[in-house]
């Protein structure tokens, strides 16, 4: 059957207009079915880009009744077109609060363009008494109860992430909005609330212990997003040309404990310019993001393997923010495996996929080292090195990439966490080419710092600070504690490279290759 090609829906957010001028579209309407059966009061947290304004905006279309733009989907026979309900809607997706002012403002303006649209007389001073009046005068006018639609209800705080006094103040302002929800219970029908971070909801959201949260929940894991089959029936008339397992491994792999997801930007901008390239992690990646990770001078192996349990996941502390939450929440480690022990379920996390696992150590990495023309020159040396197994040349490069560390890290490192940072830089540099790493690899006789697969070769390194370790040679570990035998099996050439420095000359002092042929 030959299904007829549409317009992509790139940077449309708009329901109808996706509707009325034949764009590609996702039918997510049996979730939104589901969810309106199943409960009224909902907080949905997801990173940008996946497609939370698009989906408000189709339940706000359902609730009014606008059944022309339903046809031919799910909701059309499974509605009840007779009813229409006052929808408010707001959206803070737009512009940067810096203060508690600007953020009354911006709210006392949503309220009124809602009161305008609803033919409401907003008649009271405070923003929880227009709030509060908004809603009962919307319920009266109508004979409906309302339905609330919020649109990055966080994005305040997230905008000032790395100024918790600020971000504080305009989390009490939105205490003072959001705290309305559960006072207009009685004229409420339907709310959702969605955003990014998940911000202390004990005390954003006051009291609306019956706000079920849907972040972690299996059933709405692709409630946002485009699945396999999204790609293999809505898409197929645009992926002919396209590798569909090099398109899983760069764009897929976002999982919230169900079915795992691609990001539509990726996947909308890859249909049309047919090029693989970090298109979501460019516009959607917040410099606030690499600030916290540069300030925590944070060890960059352990990005690929973290844990956490569901509170330090949905929970972001605004006085001390933890860096799997704020990673997880912004879309750069997603979900690997859960498990449970007693009471409590642990999150095993990984990059989701080639993009964001590449783009992320290659943004950092041009942080972390000022002289961004050089950082060029030596990934692009490393890979050159590496094909021809070049380990004189790679000696040299080793030395250059110990000389790009900041001087700020020298003086303010403890010697004891010194061997981490170092090997950050070295994680950065093959990282940001994308290649096979896998840090602090684990066996029953010890724990590898890096392996590296690459062009049918590996490579297990090791290094060592030698103001910690004087007598010890970082070759002569591997090789005492046999930590290729593991590899063995993998039938590939082996290649032993020991690697020391010294935090008091600042230089390179030890680097020694041995090979063992499959």
């Amino acid at each position: 059957m030959n299904i007829p090609r549409k317009k992509l829906p790139i940077g449309i957010q708009t329901f109808r207009e996706i509707r009325e001028e034949d764009y590609y579209y996702i039918d997510k309407t049996p979730l939104a079915l589901r969810l309106i059966e199943r409960g009224s009061y909902y907080l949905l947290s997801r990173p940008r880009g996946f497609g939370k304004s698009l989906f408000l905006d189709t339940l706000a279309e359902l609730f009014e009744g606008n059944r022309a733009l339903f046809t031919g989907l799910a909701a059309e026979e499974h509605w009840d077109w007779s009813r229409r309900f006052p929808v408010i809607r707001l959206s803070f997706a737009h512009g940067v609060l810096a203060d508690r002012a600007e953020l009354d403002a911006k709210i006392e303006e949503l309220l009124a363009e809602n009161a305008a649209r609803l033919q409401v007389q907003l008649d009271q001073n405070t923003i929880s008494g227009q709030f509060g009046d908004l809603i009962r005068q919307a319920h009266a006018n109508s004979g409906e109860r309302v339905v609330v639609l919020v649109d990055e209800y966080d994005k305040p705080i997230r905008d000032n992430l790395t100024n918790p006094e600020t971000a504080s103040v305009l989390h009490v302002g939105l205490l003072n909005l959001y705290s309305v929800i559960k006072e207009a219970g009685a004229h409420i029908h339907f709310a959702l609330l969605a955003g990014v971070c998940k911000v202390s909801t004990s005390s954003i959201f006051s009291g609306l212990n019956n706000l079920m949260d849907l972040s972690l929940d299996a059933d709405y894991s692709a409630i946002c997003g485009y699945t396999d089959n999204d790609l293999d029936t809505v898409f197929a008339p645009e992926l002919d040309g396209l590798d569909r397992a090099q398109m899983r491994a760069w764009y897929s792999g976002y999982n919230w404990t169900g079915e795992s997801v691609y990001n539509p930007i990726d996947v909308l901008q890859l249909l049309q310019k047919r090029k693989f390239q970090p298109w979501w992690f460019e516009t959607a990646t917040p410099d606030s993001l690499i600030d916290v990770l540069t300030e925590r001078q944070v060890f960059l192996p352990q990005l690929s393997y973290m844990l956490a349990d569901r509170s330090r996941l949905l929970h972001l502390e605004l006085e001390r923010i933890a860096i799997e939450t704020l990673l997880f929440q912004t879309g750069h480690l997603t979900i690997d495996s859960n498990r449970q022990i007693g009471v409590i379920t642990y999150y095993s996390l990984h990059y989701p996929n080639r993009e964001v696992y590449q783009s992320l150590n290659n943004r950092l990495l041009q942080h972390w080292t000022p002289d961004t023309q050089n950082t060029f020159r030596n990934k692009t040396r490393l890979g050159e090195l590496l094909l021809a197994n070049d380990f004189a040349g790679l000696e040299q490069l080793f030395t250059a990439f110990y000389a790009s560390i900041p001087h700020d890290w020298y003086r303010n490192t403890p010697i004891a966490q010194y061997e981490g940072y170092y090997a950050s830089i070295f994680y950065a540099y093959f990282a940001s080419l994308g290649l096979d790493l896998t840090p602090e690899d684990t066996s029953n006789v010890g724990r590898l710092d890096l392996a590296l697969r690459f062009n049918g070769n590996l490579y297990l390194m090791e290094f060592k600070v030698v103001e910690l370790v004087p007598d010890g040679r970082a070759l002569e570990q591997i090789k005492a504690r046999g930590y290729a035998d593991k590899y063995r099996a993998e039938g590939l050439p082996i290649h032993l490279m020991g690697i020391e420095f010294s935090k008091e000359q600042r230089a390179l002092v030890g680097f020694e290759v041995e090979t063992l042929e499959s």
